[in-house]
């Protein structure tokens, strides 16, 4: 008896070991997971930019850019990093981060800065409000990251968000001349309930009139469009798919994983399923031009070709 309960407490003992060498592990397997994905993600992008000169629109290099081009990327100079924000890729709260980050410490926490402060002008610094000479050694020398989204997923939520949410500057913009255009509506003022449908929307970015009269808002704005990975050489490419994780890893490697926490996303992740529920209503035709308005987007940042939606 007394045989089979030490074997019973080694037993006990080999297994708690274990548990402790396996959760020591964790966080060595999790970096290595990661630096695995970022360097398939890079590789992609750089063949991708290396094969198609037409994802740079024939620009060759910081000179050939305006600074209107270069409006999206913030800066943090005691950290070194440049982030290039994309609206509808958890910008908002990579926002926050970087208007702690300039407070200093002890760094506020970044969930008590509310949304819309971090989207007004001057409240972030930003790479274009510096000299060319400037611009240029940040770029060469800061690390350089950016997060992206399923481009099709990213047009649903800015859909939800500006032609379905309560925001004058957008129904007045945007959603009004949509209804007019192609939801047969003539009435000028914000009626209750009355909104563009996803379809309408859809029909607006692919009438080629839309993008001659005016470039595209940045929240529907091809992403490549937005930080030209072909022109600058980021060190992080974020998915929002793994955004926290991604997130949090960003974090640990400027050493501010105890000083700073990411906010939680607390926006649903739309599913194929759901996308495929959206499209319902947009007729192959138009699935087909939209794709191709978004198709660098697509490459670039490895997400596949929803061929569920493009195949008759």
């Amino acid at each position: 008896m007394g045989g089979c309960r030490r074997s019973l407490l080694l037993l006990g003992f080999m297994f708690v070991i274990m548990a402790y060498y396996q959760w020591d592990m964790l966080p060595q397997k999790r970096a290595e997971r990661i630096h695995q994905r970022q360097e398939l993600r890079k590789q992609s992008l750089r063949e991708m930019c290396a094969a198609e000169e037409a994802f740079s629109e024939g620009k060759r290099s910081l000179h050939d850019m305006s600074n209107g081009e270069l409006r999206n990327l913030i800066v943090d100079d005691k950290h070194g990093i440049i982030y290039c924000y994309i609206p509808k890729v958890g910008c908002t709260n990579w926002k926050r981060v970087f208007f702690v980050l300039k407070q200093g410490e002890p760094y506020p926490d970044p969930m008590s800065i509310e949304g819309e402060m971090v989207h007004v002008p001057n409240m972030v610094p930003l790479l274009n409000s510096f000299p060319r000479t400037e611009m240029k050694a940040k770029l060469k020398h800061y690390t350089k990251f950016l997060f992206v989204r399923d481009p099709f997923v990213r047009l649903i939520s800015a859909y939800r968000d500006k032609m379905l949410g309560n925001q004058k500057y957008f129904y007045e913009n945007f959603g009004w001349k949509i209804l007019r255009l192609y939801g047969n509506q003539s009435a000028p003022h914000l009626a209750p309930g009355i909104r563009p449908s996803f379809y309408n929307f859809i029909q607006y970015l692919v009438d080629p009139r839309t993008e001659m009269n005016e470039p595209f808002e940045p929240h529907w704005k091809q992403m490549h469009r937005l930080c030209h990975p072909c022109l600058i050489k980021y060190d992080f490419v974020g998915h929002q798919e793994t955004l926290q994780e991604d997130a949090e890893h960003i974090l640990k490697t400027l050493m501010l994983e105890d000083d700073i926490k990411f906010p939680p996303s607390y926006e649903n992740m739309t599913s194929t399923t759901s996308v495929l529920d959206w499209f319902r209503t947009v007729p192959l035709e138009d699935r087909r031009k939209l794709y191709k308005i978004y198709e660098k987007d697509f490459k670039l940042f490895g997400y596949r070709k929803p061929s569920e939606l493009l195949d008759g």
